[in-house]
């Protein structure tokens, strides 16, 4: 089972390359196959809602057939397959195509994983294990930064999306080979989605998740390149960097706020604490948005560090869910984050051309970034109310 693990974070650790990858080959897409950002906030809202499309019936699959067989036959046909589309695309639908079959095909890796982790492991365990999956899968976002950047300059960038593909496929057969599904629960094929909806602790639960995720997912991987070019006049390699410490803020926090929670004996505050702490970290970005490139590359990181509760969050609403509902659960709780991360990918674009026809274009990115702001104030505040189990 733990080689299995491994293998699991490596396909996790390619989902967040793939999620992040578009900020990074934002000005050459544009140069070459005319990508302009607002097709690529399309094509990245492409993935998160075709990848969200594909949580109920991964919870259902993980359930039937089990992670190994779920998790190979997606992972290689749907993210194997969208690279090479990617990698050999001539206009701008084809990186939109890519992106849907790349979204479907990384949708059930990390819940395989979390799966495997509510089955076989204490739930005291499961934040830990989480956050470390997240955490060691996030190089992948690493990569997906300044390696990226450098990969598209010396062999041009469909050249290294093209290997990128062919690893993809080379992980989806270790999984084959590699993974060990978990004992199957009593009355594993019972319960449905709907069963999960009735459990009323789980609400102020999905509240948070439907908001947490929003600003380092926007940020990162699709608005960041665009602001710093055209606030700061930043390049690829500047680009590059600064996504690199947003990512590198990332991996620290999700591996903080597992022992953090033990420490404080709670997950509810320190989740709550973290996403406000987030929440004051976009207000200033969105305040001081032309104070420096490093100002805004530190305000990145400080978002990027404090958003990354997700793994916290999912474990707050394993305490609630029964055995049998695992797979469902757990993919119902990743569908309310990626869920709505799609929709603003979406919104953001026709927000961001209003604000940009009608303020400058430092105003326009100021009044973006206080969207992602309130809609954490919109999860926060129900959360408050959000019930605990303490071990």
């Amino acid at each position: 089972m733990k080689i299995g693990i491994v293998v699991l974070i490596a396909a996790y650790g390619l989902s967040q390359f793939y999620r992040a990858f578009l900020a990074v080959l934002a000005p050459v897409l544009e140069t070459d196959i005319g990508a302009t950002p607002d097709i690529l906030a399309t094509a990245s809202g492409v993935w998160f809602l075709t990848f969200a499309a594909m949580q109920c019936p991964v919870g259902i699959s993980l359930e039937k057939f089990g992670p190994r067989l779920t998790t190979a036959v997606l992972f290689s046909v749907g993210a194997g397959g969208g690279a090479m589309i990617f990698a050999a695309a001539q206009a701008p639908w084809h990186i939109t195509l890519a992106m849907g079959m790349i979204g479907i095909g990384c949708s059930p890796v990390l819940m395989a994983s979390y799966f495997i982790f509510a089955r076989s492991f204490p739930v005291a365990m499961f934040a830990t294990l989480a956050g470390m999956t997240i955490g060691f899968g996030s190089l992948g976002n690493i990569a997906s930064s300044a390696p990226l950047a450098w990969a598209a300059d010396e062999l041009g960038w469909r050249t290294a999306t093209l290997i990128t593909g062919v690893v993809t496929l080379g992980i989806a057969g270790l999984i084959l080979w590699l993974v060990t599904d978990p004992p199957k629960a009593d009355n594993s094929d019972g319960g449905s989605i709907w069963d999960v909806l009735r459990i009323r602790a789980l609400w102020p639960i999905f509240a948070l998740l439907a908001v947490n995720y929003i600003p380092s997912a926007s940020l990162r991987g699709l608005w960041a390149g665009p602001y710093l070019a055209d606030v700061f006049g930043s390049d690829g390699a500047a680009i590059g960097t600064a996504t690199l410490v947003m990512a590198v803020a990332m991996i620290a926090g999700n591996f903080a706020y597992g022992p953090a929670a033990r420490a404080f004996g709670s997950v509810k505050w320190v989740a709550w604490g973290a996403n406000a702490l987030g929440m004051l970290g976009c207000a200033a970005l969105a305040l001081w948005v032309t104070s420096g490139f490093w100002t805004a590359t530190i305000l990145l990181a400080w978002i990027g560090f404090f958003g990354a509760t997700f793994p916290l969050l999912m474990a707050h609403g394993r305490q609630f869910i029964p055995a049998h509902l695992t797979g469902r659960g757990v993919t119902m709780m990743n569908l309310s984050s990626i869920g709505s991360v799609g929709i603003i990918q979406f919104s953001t674009r026709p927000m961001f051309s209003e604000f940009s026809r009608n303020a400058p274009l430092p105003e326009a990115y100021s009044l973006l970034i206080w969207v992602f702001a309130a809609l954490l104030v919109m999860g926060l505040i129900p959360y408050l109310w959000s019930k605990e189990q303490r071990n």
